[in-house]
């Protein structure tokens, strides 16, 4: 996922107002005990609700919250950005009724501590963190499920720790950044010839914050990033996105990628994928369908799934078909284990 900045946020969340939180958070008595067996005490200025904690990582402490009541293999969401956070994942806490489910932020974005340290801001660091996150929680095999930067994560993790992987469901990959920009580029032609302009313009200027510039964000992300955001939860996203973690691994904008992902290219590595995988994929989605049935057929034996009617955020525009598409695979999964 890509920000703008917060300055258009205004007039996105009045557009929005009326929109109902959809999201189906399920009761997390069985599991959130068990993860508060083990979990460091908050302290008084950072009291959080039943459920939630924080766990001291690399560099600060991340907040998790453990939900759900089933017993199956529990499944871990990894958020977009870099630099978001997990308020808009909240719709898959609907798997509650059948496995553990893990909402987390990255370090540096949303409830978890701040991050401006760049030596931190690396994919193993995010990795390593996932990891103490697992650990921690006392898992052995999880199910990833990543959106977005998340897919990222959630491929390079499954790398580095392939044994503790029972399956992976990629929401929305950006396994190819220079073909996202490109796309990226593609989708802007699709725009109105003012906000073309303005990207162009603003742009070659580096002035990003320009108000004819934000318009023209926001008439993207309208189209192709969030069609029925939940007010509240886009709210809270956009508040505590973390600009130094974006800029330094994304870029500026949009269509200027100049970060440290700039040249990531993680297709190379689908082959490799040897646990039961998913894609999924918003008819309207930035990702792009096609691109994604690419990827998929790179993968062994992944299947893929187009959520009608949605953008990128598919957890916001259509969130009943993307938790039955996430729940059925990973029953699937659980049953080959």
């Amino acid at each position: 996922m890509r920000p703008f900045r917060i300055l258009a946020l205004s007039a996105i969340v009045a557009a929005t107002g009326a929109c109902a939180d959809r999201s189906k958070s399920s009761s997390s008595d069985s599991a959130a005990q068990r993860a508060s067996a083990s979990a460091t005490t908050p302290t008084a200025d950072t009291a959080l609700p039943s459920g939630e904690w924080r766990l001291a990582v690399d560099g600060g402490r991340i907040w998790y919250k453990v939900s759900g009541t089933g017993t199956a293999t529990p499944v871990i969401l990894l958020h977009g950005g870099p630099g978001f956070s997990s308020f808009y994942m909240k719709p898959l806490e609907a798997l509650g009724n059948e496995r553990p489910v893990v909402r987390y932020d990255q370090l540096g974005g949303g409830k978890s501590d701040g991050l401006t340290d760049t030596t931190k801001i690396t994919i193993a660091h995010f990795v390593k963190e996932l990891d103490s996150l697992r650990t921690h929680l006392g898992y052995d095999r999880v199910h990833l499920v990543g959106h977005s930067w998340g897919t990222i994560l959630g491929l390079e993790y499954y790398r580095v720790h392939p044994e503790h992987v029972a399956s992976l469901t990629f929401a929305s990959a950006a396994f190819d950044i220079p073909e996202w920009e490109r796309n990226a580029k593609r989708l802007v032609t699709t725009l109105y010839d003012s906000a073309q302009r303005a990207i162009r313009t603003r742009e070659a200027q580096k002035q990003y914050d320009a108000p004819d510039y934000q318009a023209a964000l926001e008439e993207f992300y309208g189209k192709y990033v969030w069609r029925h955001p939940v007010a509240a939860d886009l709210d809270s996203l956009l508040k505590t996105v973390n600009q130094t973690i974006y800029n330094y691994m994304q870029g500026p904008s949009e269509f200027t990628i100049v970060g440290t992902l700039k040249t990531y290219d993680g297709t190379k590595y689908l082959k490799d994928v040897k646990v039961p995988t998913l894609f999924t994929v918003g008819e309207f989605d930035e990702a792009n369908p096609a691109t994604i049935r690419r990827h998929a057929a790179m993968t062994p034996g992944a299947k893929v799934v187009v959520i009608p009617g949605a953008a990128h955020v598919t957890t916001w525009d259509n969130p009943e078909s993307m938790v039955k598409a996430v729940r059925t695979h990973l029953n699937a999964a659980d049953s080959v284990h």
